[in-house]
């Protein structure tokens, strides 16, 4: 399944990519790792000599274009497709990398949807998909690495959250739970694994210059970026650079932490 992205040798659970021995290189999955803030984690870690598991869903064109940039730069990127709401694609793309490359030490879940509608239009269809992949997605994701985690007696948890989450918006009351629900898994998940060697943590970013953000109309981003204290945009490699913090050695003591992300939009 790996050829052609560098893997050039295997033995066992001691791989070679690009001519460095895989066995002590810690290995993250990222899910939704393609486009957006995902592929600025991607990038981050992969620049850290991290190597990356890099989950898509459908956009197989994305996933290949950030892991040919990066494998040419000499990183170590391998792209795993699956639906996080699908806890068997889950449990494979977990397996995948256990398989080839024998850990998974970080867990960035990032994969995330929109169907936006008000409440009164919304289906019970809209809610449901929503919630099952950026809320049971990541419950899914972890328990499909949380026994290997323990196990190895190490890992490191963030789940991407939102401002909406803490906030709310007209039109996303499903996103905004999906968003929310995410604060109680990390702390509850935070208070059962603080004595095993893992922590997890939750990123908040507010309003990020991505391709989801520049589809909303022009004089409505304006009004968006005056309510943010700084009177800007983020960008996606400032909620990158949270992550990274937040997976080092160093970050060992922060744990059922939220970590927000969003120009003071939540003050």
């Amino acid at each position: 399944m790996l050829a052609g992205l560098g893997l050039e040798a295997q033995n066992g659970r001691t791989a070679v990519w690009g001519g460095l021995i895989m066995n002590d290189r810690r290995v993250a999955l990222v899910t939704g790792g393609a486009r957006g803030i995902g592929a600025a984690i991607t990038t981050a870690l992969a620049g850290d000599g991290i190597h990356v598991g890099c989950g898509y869903h459908s956009n197989r064109e994305a996933a290949e274009g950030i892991r040919d940039k990066l494998v040419a730069e000499g990183h170590a990127v391998s792209i795993h497709q699956g639906s996080v709401g699908n806890p068997d694609d889950c449990l494979r793309v977990v397996g995948e990398l256990i398989d080839e490359f024998g850990r998974v030490d970080f867990l960035v879940n990032n994969a995330g949807v929109t169907v936006d509608k008000t409440v009164r239009k919304m289906t019970v269809e809209d809610w449901h998909a929503v919630l099952r992949v950026n809320l049971s997605g990541a419950f899914y994701m972890t328990k499909a690495v949380l026994e290997h985690m323990i196990e190895r007696g190490s890992g490191r948890i963030v789940n991407i959250s939102s401002v909406i989450g803490e906030v709310g918006n007209i039109g996303q009351a499903n996103y905004a739970a999906s968003k929310a629900g995410l604060f109680g898994f990390t702390k509850s998940l935070a208070l059962e694994t603080a004595r095993k060697g893992i922590t997890v943590n939750c990123v908040t970013p507010g309003f990020v210059d991505t391709e989801m953000v520049a589809a909303v109309p022009e004089a409505a981003m304006q009004t968006v970026i005056g309510r943010i204290p700084v009177g800007r945009l983020g960008r996606a490699t400032e909620i990158a650079r949270a992550v990274r913090f937040l997976l080092d050695d160093d970050a060992g003591y922060i744990t059922g932490s939220v970590l927000a992300v969003n120009g003071g939009l939540d003050m």
